[in-house]
């Protein structure tokens, strides 16, 4: 029997990783911080680890330094569960020694088997363990008899009927999630001084990096991106608390309010199946197309950029745009101006649009909200922060054209 080691903070996702690949064969142990997980590495010695990067007391990344630098378990297969916007922390795996990186956000337990079968060169022999109370029952090793032969596990009929249970587990559940994270961001933003605020923060972020495990293992993939792009954004601002002010703050806010309204849509459909989305960039100084293009990369979004506002316009009634951030200072035609003439056009009465202007006084915003605009992003500003704009808009969008 292949022995393995999951390395993952969340006990809930652990519990369900650990079940189904005890379900596939596997003699399975579980550590929840990175401490115990690099003291499990060297008492085990596992056939396979599979690693959380973002654990408390020692990350992944270190982890795998660690593991590298030992003889007894520099050959350990590694697989690494990160977030897709935290792309230097994956790049530092990759550099440490990770056998593969997967994003947490789109993988399935079931796609998590495939690539540790694949790794392994062979599945392992299935074994069933004894029922587990704390699962759903579609988790649970179907029980051999001698007058029915057993579902395979793993099977795609038992992987769905998992899936279709968990999400429903999740679901139930989810109102819970949004008053906690509501809760701690109220007790952050009423603290006073870092001393207070950091560590509420610290625990926001937590909480949200919990809510993105569970919606992707629960198959809730545009919860699951949605999540970790906040993720993401909490992290930095915690890392780096200078840039905590009231543009970032109000962009956490709503996005959390948005993630409420993206888990209740995920009841009947999950919007992941729409099609990439078409994004314009407008703004005459190349740097700052730039950097917004750059935020929208780190989105995995793609765009179309545009130095003239009057050629953005002709483009604008000749093609239909998901998404568009306009500069206000532009040569020819302001993008409040621009603005107020797309919203004319019968394709773009209502496609959002974000003013991202180095003009943020109170005029500024005013105009941008009677010209039609949707948000107003501040020069200079965080990636992450028109990212996880980018992405609620785009979302949101998507809802409102199923009806939501």
């Amino acid at each position: 029997m292949k022995k393995m080691l999951i390395v993952e903070d969340d006990q809930i996702v652990g519990n369900i990783y650990r079940h189904k690949f005890q379900v596939e064969g596997f003699q399975v142990a579980l550590a929840t911080d990175g401490e115990a997980g690099l003291i499990a590495v060297k008492e085990i010695k596992p056939d396979v680890v599979i690693l959380d990067l973002m654990l408390p007391k020692l990350n992944g990344v270190e982890i795998l330094k660690k593991m590298r630098a030992e003889p007894t378990t520099k050959s350990i297969p590694v697989i690494v569960l990160s977030n897709a916007y935290l792309s230097s922390l994956v790049q530092e795996a990759w550099k440490a020694g990770a056998n593969h990186c997967m994003i947490k956000a789109s993988c399935t337990p079931k796609q998590l088997i495939e690539l540790v079968n694949r790794t392994l060169g062979a599945p392992p022999a299935a074994q069933a363990p004894a029922p587990d109370p704390a699962l759903p029952k579609s988790a649970q090793a179907p029980a051999a008899t001698s007058a029915k032969k057993p579902r395979p596990p793993g099977s795609l009929e038992d992987d769905t009927a998992f899936q279709t249970e968990l999400r429903q587990t999740f679901l139930r559940s989810a109102p819970d999630h949004v008053a906690q994270l509501r809760g701690m961001l109220q007790a952050f933003i009423k603290s006073e001084g870092d001393t207070a605020r950091l560590p509420r923060l610290f625990t926001l972020y937590r909480q949200v990096h919990s809510l993105t495990s569970n919606s992707a293992v629960a198959g809730l993939t545009s919860v699951a991106k949605m999540s970790s792009a906040l993720e993401a954004l909490l992290k930095e601002l915690y890392e780096k608390p200078k840039n905590l002010n009231a543009s970032t703050m109000r962009t956490v806010a709503h996005t959390i309010d948005f993630l409420a309204v993206l888990l209740e849509h995920s009841s009947t459909q999950d919007p992941d199946s729409f099609p990439p989305p078409n994004i314009m960039v407008v703004d005459d100084e190349a740097i700052s197309r730039r950097a917004v293009i750059y935020a929208l990369e780190k989105a995995n979004l793609k765009c179309v950029s545009v130095e003239d506002p009057k050629t953005a316009l002709t483009m604008l009634a000749e093609n239909r745009f998901d998404l568009i951030f306009l500069d206000v200072d532009m040569p020819g035609m302001s993008g409040f101006e621009l603005c107020a003439k797309l919203r004319v056009l019968p394709a773009h009465a209502r496609t959002p649009v974000v003013f991202v202007t180095g003009l943020t006084d109170f005029e500024s915003r005013a105009r941008s909200t009677l010209s039609g605009g949707n948000d107003l992003i501040a020069k200079p500003f965080l990636f992450m922060e028109l990212a996880v704009k980018s992405l609620t808009l785009i979302l949101k969008s998507q809802l409102r054209i199923t009806g939501h």
